[in-house]
């Protein structure tokens, strides 16, 4: 019951960001442009020149993994994909450390710190099994039961390899 409510309202920020960054790609552009240069600068031929369609791209992700995780279809990838998805994000939309302003860089600072909170949440959802154990543990386990079962074979094919002895010895004539 727990995750039916609260992976929907986690989701919801991200659905609702991204429907607004498609409404003000403009101003997401003037958002994103400080930070994509800066990648642009380290990483030349892995970002595209053109800034809209980045934000356009992230926006979709956005919407199409914060759908997925409100539905419960995918929900580690999901909240994985919208974890990536929140850096840069929060990076680009919230410097706190540029404004000059101390009312502004409190309200940039406070979102900043959401964001984190939120990062948080998604990280929590990316790494909950829903009450199944984790991939590790299964493949612990499996491997566990496999020594066993090796083991077990091994014993079993040992006591029947002495038998076989014991009746070849039974079986020969003593001199």
């Amino acid at each position: 019951m727990l995750r039916r409510l609260a992976r929907p309202l986690l989701a919801s920020i991200h659905v609702y960001g991204g429907l607004n960054a498609l409404r003000n790609v403009g101003y997401h552009v003037q958002q994103a442009e400080p930070v994509v240069s800066r990648i642009a600068d380290v990483l030349p031929e892995r970002v595209p020149n053109d800034i809209a369609t980045l934000v356009r791209i992230d926006a979709a992700v956005k919407i199409g993994a914060g759908v997925l995780l409100g539905l419960g279809k995918s929900p580690r990838i999901a909240a994985t994909v919208l974890a990536a998805s929140l850096v840069p994000t929060t990076i680009a939309g919230h410097p706190f450390w540029q404004e000059d302003d101390k009312s502004a860089r409190a309200n940039q600072q406070a979102h900043f710190v959401k964001n984190l909170s939120i990062l948080g949440g998604l990280l929590i959802a990316a790494g909950d099994t829903a009450g199944r154990p984790s991939l590790g543990w299964r493949a612990r386990s499996a491997a566990d039961r496999a020594t066993h079962r090796v083991h077990d074979v091994a014993a079993a094919t040992s006591t029947r390899a002495h038998e076989a002895r014991e009746s070849v010895r039974e079986a020969l004539p003593t001199h």
